[in-house]
């Protein structure tokens, strides 16, 4: 990992918040712009600012709005005090990046303490750059910055949602490579890039997906349990299910194992195939005892069968001993031998 702690003379982030502030004539307009961008406390609201004040909402928004205009005019004039030098960083950080970035994880890579103050500051100082551009966190996207000569918050926007297209028509959790050629991006670096931003995507396992899909967005333990089960392909024990889970890449995974177990006898897309062993319902298993599959295997052989290949089917569907089948076929009485070791369905 690089070395994120400035040079000497490298100014801080505050040092450079501080400085384009000082442009600002008047004390009140200062006030208004490092409140309502949280550059030293957490950010605050029109009205709360309107009161602190003794003005009315709608002037706090014009004062903003004026502000801001001026001092994006200097940025693009370059009389802004460290702009320049901060968007030439900034750059180069995306271009490694994909050319676009949450502002999280562009934080990240210019200061060692990303906190939330450190973030309104990167966001904050990147609108002002003439080469840079921040898209606003709303319901479909993150606060992020990106390199305008490359997109504008427009083309961007369209770029996201062709991706979004493309995964939806894909119809399952695909990997970044495969996701870029479906919308004809060259760089899968870019294509992540973009698709980090949108809050209608997620990621697990190398692979990106719908949010709304629990193969990458698992919400609670049940999902995550389907995830697990999926990912390993075939039937596990519940205690390796926990263990699974605890050694993933999902962000809570502190979770009991009796948690797992009682999560997995409520869920239907789950099977119990032997003692404590699960499999996913969608890998052909159903529900039942071990007489129950012994009838279906019957039922759909309309024959009777040697014991030796009613235990052969039913071990497809079900991992119990030879003998627990065996004591079924000969305890229960919906079976009953028609000849020497083969049986038939009663009746």
């Amino acid at each position: 990992m690089p070395d994120q702690t400035p040079a000497p003379n490298t100014p801080t982030t505050e040092q450079l918040v501080t400085d384009v502030l000082a442009t600002i004539d008047r004390e009140r307009e200062r006030e208004i712009v490092a409140r309502r961008f949280g550059l030293f406390d957490r950010k605050e609201t029109l009205e709360q600012i309107g009161e602190m004040l003794g003005i009315t909402r709608e002037r706090v928004r014009q004062l903003e709005k004026s502000v801001i205009t001026k001092l994006r005019a200097a940025g693009e004039q370059g009389t802004l005090p460290h702009i320049s030098d901060f968007q030439t960083s900034v750059t180069e950080k995306l271009q490694s990046m994909g050319e676009i970035a949450r502002v999280t994880v562009l934080t990240a890579s210019l200061v060692e303490d990303a906190n939330k103050v450190e973030q309104a500051r990167t966001a904050f100082l990147a609108s002002l750059c003439p080469e840079l551009v921040v898209i606003s966190e709303d319901d479909h996207f993150y606060n992020s910055v990106a390199i305008k000569k490359t997109r504008d918050e427009k083309t961007l926007k369209a770029a996201v949602a062709k991706i979004i297209d493309a995964i939806k028509k894909l119809g399952e959790p695909k990997p970044i490579e495969e996701v870029a050629t479906a919308v004809a991006i060259d760089d899968p670096k870019q294509a992540e890039a973009l698709a980090s931003t949108s809050k209608a995507l997620a990621t697990l396992n190398g692979r990106w997906g719908l949010v709304k899909w629990p193969m990458v967005n698992p919400k609670n333990i049940r999902d995550k349990i389907y995830v697990i089960l999926k990912e390993h392909g075939t039937h596990l024990h519940f205690n390796e299910i926990a263990e699974a889970i605890k050694d993933s890449e999902f962000k809570r995974k502190d979770v009991t194992t009796q948690a797992i177990h009682n999560e997995l006898i409520k869920d239907k897309r789950f099977v119990l195939i032997g003692r404590g062993i699960y499999a996913l319902k969608e890998w052909g298993y159903e529900k039942g005892t071990v007489a129950d599959i012994i009838t279906e295997v019957l039922k759909k052989a309309g024959e009777p069968l040697h014991r030796d290949e009613i235990v052969k089917r039913v071990l497809e569907s079900r991992y119990v001993k030879e003998t627990t089948i065996l004591l079924n076929l000969q305890g229960k009485s919906q079976f009953k031998r028609v000849a020497k070791a083969t049986y038939d369905l009663a009746g």
